[in-house]
């Protein structure tokens, strides 16, 4: 593309999934001829949670050198992906938290006409995927931005069955991301880039 898309990842993981997602996101992007920065929202919780479950103490110390997501970054991007694991059907607070500091942004119409999707993960099926999903899209409503959301538009679509983003089932870190997720999260990302690329030519 003459100008290439510029694609903000934004996520928010603990334990690692919803980070290997962004990861495949993020390739899948700049494969579509995308610039994509992959940021991270800040983690809220105390050091000593975090040190009491050793998956999440090992993946805080293997991505501190991933840089965190700031307002800027949104401003920078004609589109963003959201991603977060589902926290009772809803968005974690890391993920909401770092929206909430976009009010300064949005006050100066500066969310508006980009576009916008998300990914989730959850440890079983089910499990608020969709709820999470559909919460997230609130703030886009509110933002002015462009939900654009896979959909079915891909025979593949058929295979996850998640019309909404991506989605996985890490059933507490025994089922790693598979090619069935990494399939949803490249569709995701060409159809973000393509509906964002129209936007922008326009």
């Amino acid at each position: 593309m003459a100008t290439p898309v510029k694609l903000a990842v934004v996520y928010y993981s603990s334990t690692g999934t919803i980070a290997e997602i962004a990861k495949e996101l993020h390739d899948a992007g700049i494969k579509a001829g995308a610039e994509v920065r992959l940021l991270k929202a800040g983690e809220l919780a105390p050091q000593a949670a975090i040190d009491s479950n050793p998956a999440w103490a090992a993946h805080h110390a293997a991505t501190a050198g991933i840089p965190l997501a700031t307002p800027d970054d949104i401003e920078w991007a004609d589109a963003v992906i959201f991603g977060t694991p589902t926290r009772f059907g809803n968005v974690s607070a890391q993920l909401k938290q770092f929206i909430d500091t976009l009010g300064g942004l949005w006050a100066q119409g500066k969310l508006a006409d980009k576009v916008y999707s998300g990914f989730v993960s959850s440890a079983t099926a089910h499990a608020g995927q969709e709820s999470t999903l559909l919460a997230l899209y609130n703030s886009v409503h509110h933002f002015g931005g462009v939900a654009v959301t896979p959909g079915f538009t891909d025979p593949s679509k058929f295979v996850d069955g998640n019309p909404y983003g991506t989605s996985h089932v890490d059933a507490q870190g025994n089922n790693p991301v598979d090619g069935t997720t990494r399939t949803a999260a490249r569709i995701q990302a060409e159809r973000v880039i393509k509906i964002a690329a129209q936007l922008k030519a326009a």
